[in-house]
């Protein structure tokens, strides 16, 4: 089949993320999820009132400044990126 995607492979990384996505479904408080959109929302807030206020922020600065990990702060700052938020 040559180099690129093998769909065997592919097909088999989906069916493990459907089967993680319902595990995580069957274990949610919907209560709890609702407190966790909300927190999520006020932690974008935060950071784009930072960025307004500091200007540019590396994943390293924001991390330091909000008690996130490196990896949390590149997620959020390449989400809020992509949305048009900063």
């Amino acid at each position: 089949m040559g180099e690129g995607v093998d769909p065997t492979q592919m097909c088999q990384r989906l069916v493990d993320k459907v089967a993680q996505s319902r595990q995580l479904l069957a274990i949610t408080d919907p209560e709890l999820l609702v407190l966790f959109e909300d927190w999520f929302e006020e932690l974008e807030e935060e950071i784009i009132s930072l960025v307004r206020k500091h200007g540019s922020l590396s994943s390293e600065e924001l991390a330091g400044k909000l008690g996130l990990s490196q990896r949390g702060a590149t997620f959020l700052l390449s989400k809020l990126g992509r949305e048009g938020k900063l």
